[in-house]
């Protein structure tokens, strides 16, 4: 089973783009949605905490390396030129 392995790359990943603005592509189930833009602010052993800005208000959510490698989250980072690439998916 290679998901231990999958998920310490998804993680060695982001750490690099910590501080960076990137969009978030979540699958809220039953069909809902939900595209946010924000700062990749921590990475922890398990998890890793976006900060959010919506309409004045600061929030922070967390997700799971395994939601991104079940592609339940998306992420894209914005490099210097702000074209989106997207990182750590199942696929690459």
């Amino acid at each position: 089973m290679s998901s231990p392995r999958a998920l310490s790359d998804i993680k060695r990943d982001l750490e690099s783009f910590v501080g960076s603005k990137i969009r978030l592509k979540a699958n809220r189930g039953r069909n809902r949605i939900v595209e946010r833009e924000g700062v990749l602010e921590s990475i922890y052993p398990n998890i890793f905490v976006v900060k959010l800005n919506e309409r004045k208000i600061e929030r922070r959510v967390s997700y799971s390396y395994a939601d991104v490698l079940t592609e339940t989250v998306e992420l894209f980072v914005y490099d210097t030129q702000d074209a989106e690439i997207r990182i750590a998916s199942a696929n690459n």
